[in-house]
């Protein structure tokens, strides 16, 4: 039996023990099968770019999920969880109708200055 073989509802059960942006990452367009079932919002509603190694972080960011993957979930993303350096990569890539938070890391002045006012301080 192979991992395509499985019912969604196993594959479901199999995909949540990886981070979500690990499944998008790995089963984005592998197949139509794969593409439904990762769109669940159990991967697309909370993407989490950040990961705690030895009490610093670690940044999870790759630029093909901005233009692979990001495209075909946007709308349905609540939260992000990002290393300040890259929310405006996020941000001002497409429009997030559902995005109600964002948990932010390593946080500058630049970056406090972007999201509030809109101002570039350089």
């Amino acid at each position: 039996m192979q991992l395509n073989d499985l019912p969604d509802e196993i594959l479901l059960l199999i995909l949540k023990k990886l981070h979500n942006c690990e499944a998008l990452y790995s089963f984005h367009d592998v197949n139509q099968r794969f593409n439904r079932v990762i769109h669940d919002p159990i991967f697309t509603s909370r993407l989490n770019f950040v990961k705690w190694s030895c009490h610093k972080i670690v940044n999870r960011f790759s630029s093909n999920f901005i233009d692979q993957i990001l495209p075909s979930i946007c709308k349905r993303i609540q939260w992000f969880n990002l290393e300040s350096s890259f929310v405006r990569h996020f941000l001002s890539a497409y429009k997030y109708p559902n995005l109600s938070g964002l948990g932010l890391y390593n946080v500058d002045e630049e970056t406090i200055n972007f999201l509030f006012t809109g101002m570039n301080t350089f």
